[in-house]
């Protein structure tokens, strides 16, 4: 495993003088994050970590969060009720266009564009809103391997700017797919958002998913096995956004991007990749974080597509 090492550690300088892009701006405590910061981390599934860089450095998830809500409320509610809300088509949109819905179902196109992340977060089961946090707040603490926090400042620069995500939650209750208080929906969308850790703990949380569900370094099961699939598919076909074809093409592997500049991806069997680096480009990736996932791909040949 020596070579993976080294193969991050010459990416990592190889990318480390890149200079393009910026940090978000639409959300103001986002705009605060400093350009250099840059760390590529693997965990593998049997739970070996080779990191390089700022891998201690703490962000927001943003929508790198998104798929493992989606994965929550599959295995809470199930796939048919879940089907029934949200669909699994890619749109060829931004991350955060006011989509036409279906024609006929009026169901966001899928879970990792705002429209459906934000539906997809009204279906969390609680009492009140505290126990629909908490609850949410322990599944994502299993992939982890301890109790994840939120951000309070990136929650409230969220809240606080969201006139568009509010737009699109209005427009969900109108059609009945948002159940429940639109706020609550739409809060608990804003924490997840704002769930705070490092690149460290992304890659774990990569490598659960490469390990069918199951935590590489706690040993415990964070979700059932046969949900992953689901939530890989969705990464696939839909994780990078309008881009999500050509990274098949370039990447070739299941993918999420956020706009704190956060980007995980997930080789069944193998291994989880993280990569940090606040600066994106106009779709809302990490400029680094593509490169350095086109690179890995190639160097240590990742693709599903070109073994």
């Amino acid at each position: 495993m020596d070579h993976i090492q080294q193969t991050i550690n010459e990416i990592f300088h190889k990318h480390l003088s890149n200079r393009e892009g910026s940090p978000a701006t639409y959300i103001p405590e986002l705009a605060k994050a400093r350009p250099e910061h840059f760390s590529i981390v693997v965990t593998t599934v049997n739970g070996e970590v080779f990191s390089v860089g700022d891998s201690e450095i703490y962000f927001s998830m943003q929508s790198t969060s998104k798929p493992f809500t989606y994965g929550m409320v599959l295995q809470d509610l199930g796939r048919v009720f879940v089907m029934s809300k949200v669909g699994v088509e890619p749109t060829g949109e931004a991350f955060n266009s006011i989509v036409e819905l279906e024609k006929n179902t009026h169901r966001p196109y899928n879970p990792m564009i705002n429209s459906g992340a934000i539906a997809i977060s009204s279906f969390i089961r609680g009492q009140s809103f505290e126990d629909r946090l908490t609850n949410m707040k322990d599944f994502f603490s299993l992939f982890l391997g301890r109790s994840i926090g939120v951000d309070e400042n990136i929650f409230e620069s969220e809240k606080n700017t969201a006139h568009r995500n509010r737009s699109i939650a209005h427009l969900l209750k109108h059609f009945g797919i948002i159940e429940g208080k639109i706020e609550d929906a739409l809060d608990l969308y804003f924490k997840q958002c704002s769930f705070s850790l490092n690149s460290l703990d992304m890659s774990l949380m990569a490598a659960t998913l490469a390990n069918s569900g199951i935590n590489p370094k706690t040993k415990i099961r964070s979700i059932n096995k046969e949900y992953v699939g689901d939530i890989l598919s969705l990464m696939f076909t839909c994780g990078m956004y309008d881009t999500s074809g050509k990274w098949a093409y370039s990447v070739g592997i299941p993918a999420k991007s956020g706009v704190s500049g956060a980007i995980f991806g997930v080789i069944p069997g193998v291994m989880g990749i993280a990569v940090y680096s606040p600066s994106i480009n106009e779709h809302g990736h990490s400029v680094r974080g593509v490169k350095v996932f086109q690179d890995l791909s190639k160097e240590l040949n990742l693709s599903i597509f070109r073994k």
